[in-house]
């Protein structure tokens, strides 16, 4: 069934896409954007994940497995469509532009 699948997109990879599970990538995205401010600086990237952790399915992410590549796809997928920012420091700061 091709709709278990979505595309995503990747901010470092303009033009290319890939499909993925669409369970786990709205899964992953709700959590991601309840788990980040909507203010600059945001989280850093091991910040966030502990924030988001505890909001996944365990039925997808069985003891959070998989969740770090996870959320790494739908930031760098968000982060393309303008949803989410890295703030200009180091290491990578998240914050949210949109509710969405």
């Amino acid at each position: 069934m091709p709709d278990d699948k979505i595309e995503i997109e990747n901010i470092n990879k303009p033009g290319k896409s890939e499909r993925v599970d669409r369970a786990k990538y709205r899964a992953m995205r709700k959590a991601l954007l309840a788990a980040l401010p909507d203010e600059a600086p945001g989280l850093t990237v091991p910040d966030a994940k502990e924030a988001l952790l505890p909001l996944l399915p365990d039925n997808l992410f069985p003891q959070g497995a998989t969740a770090g590549w996870w959320l790494k796809a739908v930031q760098l997928d968000l982060e393309a469509k303008g949803v989410i920012k890295r703030a200009p420091r180091k290491p990578v700061h998240l914050y949210r532009l949109t509710a969405s």
